[in-house]
């Protein structure tokens, strides 16, 4: 990619174009858009300032030079760094809801999105909600997609890095929920002070070693601290539930992503009973546990009974 192709003139030419080149490439699609046709198209609207609701006859307009230099550039940035689109563009959808993103945050792609558009139907009644905790929360797209679809909730974002939280705040911000929603540094529940919440939710970090250093290239573009979790992916896990108990309501549960590291939960843990959620969208790896369940295996997910 040295000199912009001349023959390319119109928006159709350049999705069609950034296509090609991205499979040309070997480009991975996992944060946002799942094939090249798609994040071409993404990228080239955004650089032009177009909606993505684009009538079908302006695919044929024109774009002047000034325009194709900017349309360039993104898609050589897109193909030689393996940077996501979403920090390129710096906008990632998350439960219908448009949020922020830079590279101090995971893209957003958690299922939990689906559960949070259903209310958390039928797991837990959505009237009793009232506090929320959103444990490692990056961007702050759970915690927020669940204040703005729970409106009577309050909502605690939660993460170690400072870097993430003034975006998660931007967010909170940007939705207007800044009064419901707040932003707490902290190391998981250190500096919450023995709150109670009916909801806890956590994507936390669950990446094992071996899979890690497997990832394609544009997940290693995303914080590591947001990734990493451990020789078997846990390590953050087992202290989220090992102190879940004394943070959770009477009647409180607490759902977490482990992703590809079910299998190692399973196996670490199998007198727990995790409920597994399923989602008509895809993705898997999330489990449910109410605050007895957890109470009841409090000393199995102490970290200190994990193998070395």
């Amino acid at each position: 990619m040295s000199s912009i192709p001349e023959q390319l003139q119109t928006l159709r030419d350049w999705i069609r174009w950034g296509a090609s080149r991205f499979n040309e490439a070997g480009l991975f699609f996992g944060h946002g858009t799942d094939n090249a046709l798609d994040e071409a198209a993404d990228l080239v609207l955004y650089a032009l300032h177009l909606p993505h609701e684009l009538p079908a006859q302006y695919l044929d307009s024109r774009l002047s030079a000034e325009e194709r230099e900017a349309v360039y550039a993104l898609l050589r940035r897109r193909i030689e760094f393996r940077v996501p689109a979403a920090y390129l563009t710096h906008r990632a959808w998350f439960a219908g809801l448009e949020f922020y993103v830079d590279d101090n945050v995971l893209v957003p792609r958690s299922p939990m999105a689906e559960l949070i558009e259903s209310r958390f139907s039928p797991w837990v009644q959505s009237e009793q909600i009232e506090q929320v905790l959103d444990l490692c929360t990056g961007s702050g797209c759970i915690g927020i997609a669940a204040a703005m679809h729970l409106p009577h909730s309050a909502v605690d974002l939660v993460d170690i890095s400072e870097a993430a939280l003034s975006v998660a705040q931007r967010n909170a911000a940007d939705f207007g929920v800044q009064e419901r929603v707040r932003v707490i540094p902290s190391d998981l529940y250190d500096s919450l002070d023995g709150r109670r919440y009916d909801l806890i939710l956590s994507n936390p970090p669950y990446v094992g070693a071996e899979e890690l250093a497997a990832l394609p290239d544009e997940y290693h573009c995303e914080p590591a601290l947001g990734l990493a979790g451990g020789a078997d992916g846990l390590d953050l896990v087992r202290r989220i539930l090992h102190q879940a108990p004394k943070h959770l309501t009477p009647a409180g549960v607490i759902i977490v992503e482990v992703g590809n590291s079910a299998a190692a939960l399973i196996e670490a843990f199998p007198q727990v009973p995790f409920t597994w959620l399923e989602f008509e969208r895809g993705g898997e790896g999330v489990f449910l546990l109410t605050q007895e369940q957890v109470a009841e295996s409090h000393q199995v997910f102490n970290p200190e009974n994990a193998a070395p």
